[in-house]
């Protein structure tokens, strides 16, 4: 079925490839679905519902019916349109939902069970008896629900994600986006262009015409080639940008290395995260169908398309070819078909006033084409005149054109609606909607060359002048500049079903039942036939289904209104959205910059979050790890020790509102923190229980840290996100995760001050408890913090991460020269035990305020997220459970975490359960075991007894109830 002379694939070169086991052959340049289509084979699949035989549609991304695998296990990938596919040696292709074969479908009856199986027909049926729908209805309807399959078997191709920056993002390699692209990049904007085809040139591609003198592929190209050879400009060909984000931020994919038989080192996709300043959407426009009977038959098109296959891949499904649309581009197509020595049947335009602009082929103004006849091929249509008189014409192929509707998904993607346009009979983009994004070209509802060409190359201008550049327009070549004129035309009235959602097996009958059944909404009707719910988002026949809706209710089009349009515009695998996202990457090893010092001290390491942190550094002649914990314990208390605390999440935020927005986030007051101060922290969740604590300093007026537990650093950040953006937008503040870019270390105990004034380039002088500033250690700036986590006297230094390995050396040695060292994870929880210090253990996510003692942090000036909450009843009084300290009776008996607590004569069972411990330990300080737990009424209750009892490990001790801090309850040691 190739067309000689037409074309731009090299046909003096052959690839072979499979499909459905069958060895065909195209040529390099051919989509699956042209190199199938010039070997004969026209049926490509079976829809959702009724199976019926389907054809290739349409020539791009928006395919709803050519839906096949390709690969093998793990490899193997469903649903990969066969428009979008380059063919490639080795390139192994199946059809997908059918049994036992494509041609023999045995669920094709579902066809002749079509009345049946209505709209909604899921609703109404199979409701009883009993169980029946549980056990045999439902595991029917799945078994053969779905298109493709995934092989279950883990795949081993490489995915990647990455980013990219620039001044002016160009969306679409068209006549617009080549000029919006030019003309930004001559002024000196750094520019990327991004073309979800293969070529860049859009539907130059497929036409027969000449832009500034010369076929217009070949102008595309000219231009391509000079837009690379600019250093301030990237093209990016085979990447579709699939969603439009806050701040300027839009999702692309690139299929790199999908087209070849051997990728080597690339990646089969990456998934791009593209930060704009300035977007420019020259997407093109999508052509619509025209609804009449059986208009799904395999060799029914797209109009466009139809001449895309011969202008671009020199094939067609027939020789016989028929062309039906209610616009002047339909004729574009008649025209093409004839000149290429194809048999033009007919011409059909709906509308009466029509004048032929196909030259010598035979018209027929105001007919409508009723049926589509033919089985797995197109074989026949029927006419209708305007005086009701029927004609039946042989035809092989039959190209179909209802219009062009502007793609402008990605300017609706933060919320907007699009704005009908009469004019056009489609909607066109709302400017504005997405900041910093304009269209242009046929996206926004210029369907001429030239008119393409002028938006494209004054948008992009515009584009780089708003952000200072001087711009001139480029240059415009001459270009065809035809008007667009139509008369709407959604459905062609008759019998039968006429088809409007291809893929899932919507009919025009369906949208108007849904409306019958008052399912009036636009989003209700979508819901109850499924229309745009399959794969293609319903990109060729949204529009019509709302318009057969406004009809059928009474209303206007823009009455009616549109779906919600969402991200992806395109379908994304998992495996390229969350690149890097399995096995190790699933999970990654975070190491300090002190890990390789750690190691070498033959320092056991434990996970915390996904960091890997000390537990203890043995020394030689400790038999096991308590000896070295308690070794480290009693090194902090009376000398000093070094512990990294880069862990701990830390959060930037800069701005004149953020005491007022950590007024809102935490239970206490930070607003009226002065600049070299510290301030501890409580924060609740929305439901009144505490989600995490830590400290805040504020740098100076308008700079300030804040530190999370290592745990939660990123619920934090993921919680500040949305309390910005959802309930305080009007706050002026940014923050940013630091986590990473900084290396801090604790420095505690009494010799920690002399320890620092022999490190600091000067002497510490005041430095009073919660106090922070800026310090010098060897030239290079670095942060000082007076916290203690351990009830000595303490500081946390922080330096840019570069230098954290090199300052971990410096620290220990000097702490070892006066008598201390490192200590690791398990005595900081013994030091924080004795001091009475909560962590995740405490505020493990059922805990208040309230039940940990910190009521009174709460304040009762301001409001603040989850302060309602907790105060509702049962969240506060004497039946709750309040944190305690606890100890042996007898000063030896062991202690555990999770053990439960009972009334010293109550049975140890699920009833007279009074509490739990959450974290306990043996303390070398008082010599004896301590344990943290909540206790009901605890804190009436110091100096009782109560039994904790471990079912688990089989652990009784009979335990004296306490204050939670058991060393130095004044504080003045960490005060001093």
């Amino acid at each position: 079925m190739r067309i000689e002379g037409r074309g731009r694939i090299d046909r003096t070169r052959e690839v072979k490839f499979l499909f459905d086991g069958v060895v065909r052959a195209g040529h390099p340049g051919d989509t699956l679905a042209s190199a199938l289509m010039a070997s004969g084979q026209m049926l490509m699949g079976r829809s959702f519902k009724y199976h019926r035989p389907r054809g290739v549609l349409t020539a791009g991304s928006e395919e709803p019916n050519a839906l096949v695998i390709t690969g093998h296990g793990g490899r193997a990938e469903p649903n990969r349109r066969a428009t979008m596919v380059e063919i490639h040696d080795g390139l192994e292709a199946r059809s997908q939902n059918r049994w036992p074969s494509l041609d023999f479908d045995i669920l094709s009856l579902n066809d002749r069970f079509a009345p049946f199986l209505g709209a909604g027909f899921y609703y109404k049926t199979f409701m009883g008896p009993g169980k029946t729908w549980e056990k045999l209805f439902e595991p029917l309807i799945r078994g053969a629900a779905g298109l493709g399959a995934l092989s279950g078997a883990p795949n081993a191709e490489t995915y990647e994600k990455a980013w990219a920056f620039c001044d002016v993002l160009v969306i679409g390699g068209g006549p617009a986006g080549l000029m919006a692209a030019l003309s930004a990049a001559r002024a000196g904007a750094d520019v990327i262009l991004c073309e979800e085809d293969r070529d860049f040139g859009g539907r130059l591609l497929a036409e027969d015409e000449q832009v500034g003198g010369q076929p217009g592929a070949d102008w595309a190209a000219a231009l391509a080639a000079e837009l690379a050879g600019m250093d301030n400009v990237r093209l990016m060909p085979r990447t579709t940008v699939t969603g439009a984000y806050d701040q300027g931020t839009y999702g692309a994919l690139e299929r790199s290395g999908q087209h070849l038989a051997e990728p080597g080192d690339l990646p089969r996709e990456c998934f791009w995260r593209i930060v704009a300043k300035r977007a420019v959407l020259c997407a093109g426009a999508l052509e619509r169908h025209i609804a009449f009977r059986d208009n799904d038959r395999p060799g029914v098109m797209m109009a466009g398309a139809l001449r895309a296959y011969l202008n671009r891949w020199g094939t067609v499904p027939g020789r016989q070819v028929a062309v039906f649309g209610n616009n002047d581009d339909a004729h574009r197509t008649a025209r093409d078909m004839a000149a290429a020595g194809l048999e033009v049947v007919a011409l059909v335009d709906s509308r009466h006033e029509a004048e032929n602009l196909a030259g010598d082929v035979p018209f027929y103004p105001g007919w409508q084409v009723t049926r589509a006849h033919g089985g797995s091929a197109l074989e026949a249509i029927s006419l209708r005149a305007p005086d009701g008189g029927e004609r039946r014409l042989a035809v092989q192929a039959l190209g179909v054109s209802g219009g062009w509707n502007p793609t402008l998904h990605l300017t609706c993607h933060q919320g907007a609606k699009p704005l009908w346009d009469d004019r056009i009979a489609a909607f066109v983009p709302p400017e504005g909607a997405v900041p910093g994004l304009t269209s242009a070209g046929a996206a926004r509802g210029s369907f001429s060359t030239a008119a393409c060409l002028r938006e494209g190359a004054e948008v992009g201008a515009e584009a780089a002048g708003a952000l200072g550049y001087a711009t001139t327009p480029a240059a415009l070549p001459e270009a065809e500049d035809a008007p667009y004129r139509l008369r709407r035309l959604w459905a062609v009235e008759g019998k039968g079903r006429a088809w409007l959602d291809f893929q899932n097996d919507v009919t025009v009958k369906d949208v108007k039942q849904a409306a019958q059944e008052n399912f009036r909404s636009v989003e209700h009707m979508k819901r109850y036939t499924t229309q745009g719910m399959a794969t293609d988002q319903g990109k060729t026949s949204s529009v019509a289904a709302l318009a057969i809706l406004a009809d059928v209710t009474g209303r206007a089009i823009p009455e009616t209104g549109t779906t919600t349009f969402r991200p992806p515009y395109t379908p994304v695998a998992i495996a390229a959205m969350g690149a890097g996202g399995e096995g190790p990457g699933f999970a990654p090893r975070r190491l300090t910059t002190s890990h390789a010092a750690s190691a070498a001290r033959r320092a056991p390491m434990i996970e915390a979050g996904l960091w890997y942190r000390p537990s203890y550094f043995p020394q030689k002649g400790e038999r096991d790890w308590q000896v070295a914990c308690d070794r480290e314990v009693r090194m902090v208390r009376n000398s000093v020790g070094i512990c990294d605390v880069s862990t701990l999440g830390k959060i930037e935020l800069q701005g004149p509102d953020v005491g007022r927005f950590l007024d809102f986030v935490y239970t206490n007051t930070f607003s009226t923190l002065k600049p070299g101060r510290v301030r501890y922290g409580l924060m609740l969740r929305e439901d009144g229980f505490v989600m995490d604590d830590g400290t805040t300093a504020r740098l100076d007026d308008n700079r300030w840290v804040m530190t999370t537990t290592t745990a939660a650093a990123g619920q934090v950040m993921r919680h500040l996100d949305w309390v910005h953006q959802a309930l305080m937008p009007q706050l002026d503040l940014r923050f940013a995760s630091v986590t990473e870019q900084w290396a801090q270390f604790a420095v505690a105990g009494p010799k920690s001050r002399e320890l620092l004034d022999g490190l600091l380039d000067a002497p510490l002088g005041d430095f009073p408890f919660m106090a922070c500033g800026p310090v010098s250690i060897g030239g290079i700036d670095a942060r000082l913090f007076r916290i203690s986590f351990s009830g000595e006297e303490a500081y946390e230094i922080a330096v840019p991460a570069r230098y954290g390995a090199s300052l971990f050396h410096e620290l220990v040695k000097r702490a070892e020269a006066l008598g201390g060292g490192p200590y690791g994870m398990e005595a900081l929880n013994v030091l924080r035990i004795e001091k009475g210090h909560i962590t995740h253990a405490e505020i493990h996510g059922r805990t208040t305020a309230f039940d940990c003692g910190f009521e009174r942090m709460v304040s009762a000036q301001k409001d603040c997220i989850g302060k309602t909450m907790a105060a509702r009843p049962g969240l506060t009084g004497p039946e709750r459970e309040q944190m305690v300290g606890l100890r042996p009776v007898d000063g030896l008996g062991r202690l555990t975490a999770g053990a439960f607590l009972f009334n010293e004569g109550d049975p140890a069972d699920r009833i007279h359960a009074q509490g739990y411990t959450t974290s306990a330990c043996h303390s070398p300080t008082l010599g004896l075991p301590l344990a943290l737990g909540f206790l009901r009424n605890g804190r009436a209750r110091h100096g009782e007894r109560v039994r904790m009892v471990d079912h688990l490990r089989g652990v009784e001790t009979l335990c004296e109830v306490t204050d939670p801090v058991a060393y130095d309850p004044e504080g003045g040691r960490l005060r001093d």
